[in-house]
């Protein structure tokens, strides 16, 4: 006989689970993930390989003398822990990426399609040139975009991401400026610069000094101009700037730069503003990089890997590194030495020829857009960027006046008296469902909360972060200051003593009874 026991099909007492706790740690699909050395072991291993032979060893002296300590996983251990991990994370996948300065775009399936046809994803940097003639072609491809839509005269593709071409640009300056006997001292620098900009130009042995901005977030001009002098190789300067700004005189300061025999160097992060709206060459900037991750959609890749292309005028493309894709009447050569082409190049910045992974992502990011596409981005990052400013002027304060270009910069005053400080605000975002926007950053903005929608989100998607951000701003404003300075209170990590991590991070896993027989 078939058993007729009825099955509950009631919704039951929603509020029936609160108040005890799982064997598991678990809360659901909320997973208490332990550490991977508390799932594993480091006496097992989750494969089984033969005994080593005996055979003389050839390692000097450098052999282990203990175990290594890694612990022991079968596969689906092995994975289903890292994809736990990874559901506690926030990507561009799952929602809109505010930080600004970052540019967190979609990244288009399509460019990852393509970078994993075989012939640009099985090919080796030393393999003969005859049988890479199409990876050839595309890194060509990319570079002649790039010099078309920056109005420049020359390109190196090796640099790895954005810094690594602030390097190369500023030692192609420093051989420009040696080439005609010409040592310089200093770099002028902004205030509100990416912190890659000083540190770049201290690490090629510059001494570096700042230009005040003014009122209106833009560089004083007359400030840099009672600066310049002949001991400055160049200034490093953003454009737009990390205030999210446009600088009207830029060709003024261009031209006083010039004039006092420096070189100007962009810092190109924020491309995307202006791609196909302007060309930077005709600005009189002297070497440019252009970060493809931000402006040409690939991957950020937490720290890699990447690729920073830098432009160069006229004035700085002799002097730009190897190597370089020359192209012939039969065939397109990679020139890599000295002697083949490029003589008064600085020498190498890679051990091969770039990111071909990158480049693929942007050549299909290009042609899939065209010319008039990648205007229209740039248009559209503009718009859903003071779309946010106006939407929210009346409950945040906005850092300064009018318009702004690809992000919109606030400042703590709306909080003022509330209590809630911009960590504390940042830190309610999450309880809503969103990434943090950039904070603190640029440092000549007090409390600055920095947001960067980019062209990829929807007006929808626009709409109800809006939404959350004007919630979160009248609940600060209303005294709900638990609500902020208790803050995530549904992360699956809650706040943390940010200035205790930065100073005494723990690195190096140590079992319980090592750390308690430590504090022993």
């Amino acid at each position: 006989m078939l058993n007729r026991q009825g099955r509950p099909t009631g919704a039951g007492d929603a509020a029936s689970g609160e108040g005890f706790a799982t064997f598991t740690g678990h809360k659901g699909l909320d997973l208490n993930e332990p550490l991977i050395f508390e799932i594993g072991r480091i006496d097992r291993t989750g494969v089984d390989v033969p005994e080593a032979p005996k055979v003389a060893s050839r390692l000097g002296g450098l052999e282990r003398k203990a175990a290594i300590g890694l612990p022991g996983l079968s596969e689906p251990e092995a994975v289903r822990h890292y994809t736990r991990l990874s559901r506690k994370n926030y990507a561009i996948d799952m929602g809109l990426f505010p930080l600004g300065s970052c540019t967190m775009k979609h990244n288009p399936r399509l460019n990852e399609k393509m970078a994993r046809l075989p012939g640009f994803a099985d090919i080796h940097p030393l393999q003969p040139q005859d049988t890479v003639q199409g990876a050839l072609e595309l890194i060509d491809t990319v570079a002649h975009w790039l010099l078309e839509l920056t109005g420049m005269a020359g390109v190196a593709m090796s640099p790895k991401a954005g810094a690594h071409g602030e390097l190369c640009g500023l030692l192609t300056i420093r051989a420009a400026l040696e080439a005609r006997g010409d040592v310089r001292q200093v770099v002028l620098v902004p205030e509100s610069a990416h912190g890659t900009n000083p540190a770049t130009a201290a690490f090629c042995g510059y001494r570096v000094e700042e230009i005040p901005a003014g009122p209106n977030g833009r560089v004083d001009l007359e400030a840099l101009k009672a600066r310049l002098g002949p001991d400055v190789a160049a200034i490093m300067l953003t454009n737009p700037n990390t205030c999210g700004l446009f600088e009207p005189d830029i060709i003024k300061i261009a031209e006083a730069v010039h004039a006092a025999g420096a070189f100007f160097y962009c810092d190109g992060a924020n491309f995307n503003a202006i791609m196909g709206k302007v060309r930077p060459g005709d600005l009189g900037i002297d070497a440019m990089h252009i970060n493809l991750h931000k402006t040409f959609s690939t991957p950020h890749g937490g720290g890699g890997p990447g690729a920073g292309p830098v432009v160069f005028s006229e004035a700085l493309a002799p002097f730009a590194p190897l190597p370089y894709v020359r192209k012939t009447a039969e065939r397109f050569e990679l020139v890599e030495h000295l002697g083949e082409g490029g003589d008064r190049s600085f020498g190498r910045m890679v051990a091969f020829h770039g990111q071909m992974g990158m480049f693929v992502r942007a050549a299909s990011y290009m042609l899939s857009h065209g010319a008039d596409g990648l205007r229209q981005a740039a248009e559209d990052a503009v718009l859903n960027a003071n779309y946010i400013m106006a939407r929210l002027k009346d409950v945040m304060t906005p850092a300064f006046e009018g318009p702004c270009m690809h992000e919109a910069l606030f400042d703590d005053r709306f909080l003022k008296d509330t209590g809630v400080t911009t960590l504390d605000f940042a830190k309610a975002m999450i309880d809503e469902g969103y990434h943090p926007m950039t904070m603190y950053f640029p440092l000549v903005v007090h409390g600055a909360m920095l947001i960067e929608p980019t062209e990829t989100e929807s007006r929808a998607a626009l709409d109800e972060f809006i939404g959350a951000l004007r919630a979160l701003a009248e609940a600060a404003k209303n005294g709900d200051k638990e609500r902020f300075t208790a803050a995530p209170h549904f992360a699956p990590v809650k706040r943390l003593d940010e200035t205790r991590a930065a100073r005494q991070p723990v690195l190096t896993y140590k079992a319980p009874a090592e750390v308690k027989a430590a504090a022993e």
